[in-house]
């Protein structure tokens, strides 16, 4: 398993008044690591998901191109390509 890595991060200002509303007896998390570590979670999702539509859009463009734009390829002809 990863060594935990530890954060420091200044906010203050809106940011700051941002996030001690989410935090706390008046927030929906009890402490800043854990409203930050399910932000960093949002985004790993979020990431996911732009790279999941980005490998659909490519698949549909790919599948709606006319058949007489594939070509016929066997393994030795794969290969010798690389």
């Amino acid at each position: 398993m990863n060594k935990p890595l530890t954060l420091n991060v200044r906010v203050s200002g809106a940011l700051g008044e941002f996030v001690a509303a989410n935090v706390g007896e008046t927030g929906a998390y009890e402490n800043v690591s854990e409203y930050v570590r399910d932000l960093i979670r949002r985004d790993m999702v979020r990431v996911e998901s732009e790279r999941l539509a980005l490998l659909k859009a490519e698949l549909q463009q790919a599948f709606a191109a006319p058949d007489s734009d594939f070509m016929s390829l066997d393994a030795a002809s794969l290969f010798a390509r690389h």
